[in-house]
């Protein structure tokens, strides 16, 4: 981790929410209601929707506004609540960073524009219209494998120069990026460097990341900000033995069926198992079968009875 005294102004686990549906254009409020309180209960400190764990490319921009207002009304402001307002279009951007405010949110995050390519000026500039247009500050979203581009890392450092921008998010899972970008912005120690992948969370703090937006924080909350704290607190022995669990759980939860489907479905089918939302994904993705749900359940039942003579870590996968 970072060696300045300052704090990002957003730190810690930052769980990014799945979108609980009910039907594929409606919420499912009630589990939408549970997830959140789940999470928050959990001590995350902060959540993240409509990002690429809510499957928001997916989802219609009624949705989305609907989604905002929702989490918003639920989180009651006892956490920050974070929106992902990334859209093919600036007008669609702007408008959803704007209803966001209105509703109570506390940061805006943004990936670069996916479908063309763009240039490193084409993105500051980008940054630097929406940070000027929009009231709240503004998180950036490195998500190469899905955008086509990356924000370079002069890129950053760049925009971390401009008014309201506070943060980026890293999913690109290369570390040597990370830890370059956190020293490209260690002159602005309120600036906030996140790391995706939830395998690498102990790697990417040490390389530099002030925390987490992982989505197997919406499973197991208390477990992902039991490994912050003790990173934190330099007990690393500890931290790597919980995210070798991390890991073990992500290799029983996003690795039935097919590869390439497997994240959000199986994320949203161990949501199910756990009886706090339904698993309906937004097509085309479909639901698990049958037989893959056993799979899951017994996985997770496997993992569950290997751990619960640990006094440490059986309270960190209970509900």
């Amino acid at each position: 981790m970072s060696g300045d005294n300052h704090q990002p102004l957003f730190h810690g686990i930052i769980p990014p929410l799945a979108t609980p549906l009910k039907e594929q254009n409606a919420i499912d409020h009630a589990g939408l209601e549970r997830l959140i309180n789940h999470v928050v209960n959990g001590a995350v400190h902060a959540l993240f929707i409509l990002g690429t764990t809510g499957e928001a490319p997916s989802l219609s921009h009624e949705l989305r506004l609907e989604m905002v207002r929702a989490s918003c009304t639920i989180t009651a402001k006892r956490i920050p609540l974070l929106v992902g307002i990334t859209d093919t279009s600036y007008t669609e951007t702007v408008r959803l960073g704007h209803a966001a405010a209105e509703a109570g949110a506390s940061g805006l995050v943004v990936a670069p524009p996916y479908y063309f390519l763009y240039t490193q000026e084409d993105l500051i500039r980008y940054v630097e219209r929406l940070a000027g247009e929009l009231p709240l500050p503004l998180l950036l979203y490195n998500i190469p494998q899905f955008t086509k581009v990356a924000f370079a890392v002069e890129t950053v450092k760049r925009a971390s120069q401009i008014p309201h921008v506070v943060a980026i998010k890293d999913s690109s899972g290369d570390l040597d990026y990370l830890g370059q970008l956190s020293q490209s912005v260690r002159h602005r120690g309120d600036f906030g460097v996140f790391i995706g992948p939830e395998e690498k969370l102990v790697d990417g703090m040490q390389a530099g990341a002030c925390g987490g937006v992982c989505g197997g924080a919406n499973l197991f909350p208390k477990l992902f900000v039991e490994i912050y704290n003790r990173v934190r607190n330099n007990d690393w022995a500890q931290a790597r033995r919980l995210q070798n669990l991390v890991c073990g759980i992500s290799a029983a939860v996003y690795n039935v069926g097919d590869s390439e489907t497997s994240y959000l479905r199986g994320l949203k089918a161990a949501l199910a198992s756990k009886r706090i939302c339904s698993d309906l994904v937004a097509q085309p993705f479909a639901r698990f079968s049958e037989e893959q749900r056993e799979m899951l359940d017994e996985r997770l039942s496997n993992l569950a009875s290997e751990e619960v003579g640990d006094p440490m870590i059986a309270p960190l996968l209970s509900s």
